[in-house]
């Protein structure tokens, strides 16, 4: 899939924004955040639009804020948790005392509100401040969105690497992965498949591995979707399991895995031998996509126990 099919509810289209932008300077130097903070950017009004364009290959996560919301714990957790994902996505910070014309663009009602940008739609994460854990939550699914929709694109440094003081430097990327990411770059997506499975062949037990398979996967038998087409028949043909399962697969490609999670559950409710195993092995495929302890997923893993023994 592209960016092109990223259709969550709530996404805006941000294309047209940068057009009401005057060249004008924006409201402070790029950031490095934190020490180590290659990956936080300060945005104004001069580079909103260039921003907004590098999330056709990768997500940018965008955070709205005031010195005077008196919310730097949030920003804290943002900025650390992007650098350590190390360019899954970048993180643009926009101070809107300084630009109010972003803010009543995007019609920012309150501060702080954080926002992601993947193939130049907004969607909306959350307003006011969150725990840590489910701020990293948050980012986690977006970057999982992002890889369903095709975006695996890194996001490059945006100031200088440092570590911080009496600490090491962020991790260099995994050499076993790199042939993996290098597919995914192409978008040879079985290759992709295939290279993830030498990892897990030589680490079954590796979760990254596992995870990465399980995307890619997705990815390739995305390569042959008709969203519509498919949207239309599970309508129509309700008992067509493998057509249901490729609606599953496109609720998750468009941010919503309760919904496929329930696909699955209920086929694995309505059938006996081949169908339902098959519905089950593909659940627990979409559980490695998103995560397995993410919530949605360990509340769908409970509903399987009992679908099973029902």
């Amino acid at each position: 899939m592209t960016s092109e099919s990223f259709n969550r509810p709530g996404a805006v289209d941000l294309s047209s924004l940068a057009a009401q932008q005057p060249a004008a300077s924006h409201g402070g130097p790029t950031s490095t955040g934190a020490a180590g903070g290659s990956f936080v950017q300060q945005v104004g009004e001069q580079d909103f639009d260039a921003v907004v364009q590098k999330s056709a290959t990768h997500p940018v996560i965008m955070e709205l804020y005031s010195p005077r919301a008196n919310a730097q714990e949030l920003s804290d957790v943002l900025i650390e948790a992007t650098n350590q994902a190390g360019g899954r996505w970048l993180l643009a910070r926009v101070n809107i005392d300084a630009e109010s014309r972003i803010a009543q663009a995007l019609g920012v009602q309150s501060v702080p509100t954080v926002v992601a940008v993947i193939g130049g739609q907004l969607m909306p994460l959350f307003q006011g401040t969150k725990p840590a854990d489910e701020v990293r939550a948050y980012l986690d699914q977006v970057a999982q969105v992002a890889v369903a929709n095709g975006l695996t694109g890194r996001a490059q440094p945006v100031g200088p690497a440092q570590p911080a003081e009496g600490g090491d430097e962020q991790p260099k990327a995994d050499p076993r992965f790199a042939a993996a990411d290098a597919a995914l770059e192409k978008g040879d997506y079985q290759v992709a498949v295939e290279e993830f499975q030498k990892v897990l062949d030589q680490s079954p037990a590796d979760a990254e591995a596992t995870q990465g398979l399980a995307q890619a996967k997705l990815l390739l038998r995305s390569t042959s979707f008709d969203p519509q087409k498919i949207v239309d028949t599970a309508l129509a043909e309700p008992t067509n399991w493998a057509v249901q399962m490729d609606a599953a697969d496109l609720e998750l490609i468009n941010g919503d895995p309760k919904a496929a999670f329930d696909r699955l559950l209920q086929i694995i409710r309505e059938t006996r031998e081949d169908e339902r195993e098959a519905a089950r092995m593909r659940l627990l495929e979409l559980f490695d996509v998103v995560g397995k302890t993410e919530p949605t997923v360990l509340k769908a893993r409970r509903q399987l126990s009992t679908a099973l023994f029902a």
